[in-house]
């Protein structure tokens, strides 16, 4: 089991998602229904295991996760036969510094007014689990956990 502070585990995470670009983000409705959405991956997973992504504070997938945290994030390479199960409790940070110093121009594709952009904030996922299967693996599945 991988403590917060093991960072040969998160860096073992960061280099099976480093270089896609997109994860899918699952959330649960106040329904109990789940609902995802492809969300911009800044292919960086911080040393305590968190995992960042620029949204609009106003969404559907916000009020999901201020309803229930539980959220799950899968990357995905068929082109490397990568395919990584993340799962862990997300909230919703407004901290313009954070923000600054995650900023990448290719966000402006979605964020058209960059940091000035009306209700931009941020998902801290932070990461409980992640699942794994990869061409080195032989598709066995393997794991890695964080401890809270």
């Amino acid at each position: 089991m991988a403590t917060s502070t093991d960072n040969t585990q998160v860096q073992q995470l960061q280099d099976l998602i480093q270089g896609i670009d997109y994860g899918m983000l699952t959330t649960v409705n106040e329904d109990g229904s789940l609902h995802s959405c492809p969300m911009y991956s800044n292919d960086e997973i911080e040393a305590d295991g968190t995992l960042w992504f620029f949204t609009y504070s106003n969404t559907q997938r916000v009020r999901d996760i201020e309803h229930n945290q539980q959220v799950n994030v899968n990357f995905t390479s068929s082109q490397k036969q990568r395919y990584v199960s993340i799962a862990g409790t997300a909230q919703l940070v407004k901290d313009k510094n954070k923000m600054a110093e995650l900023w990448k121009p290719e966000l402006k594709t979605w964020f058209s007014q960059g940091l000035d952009e009306p209700n931009l904030a941020l998902l801290k996922v932070n990461i409980k689990c992640a699942d794994y299967w990869d061409s080195r693996s032989s598709y066995h599945p393997q794991s890695i956990k964080f401890s809270s």
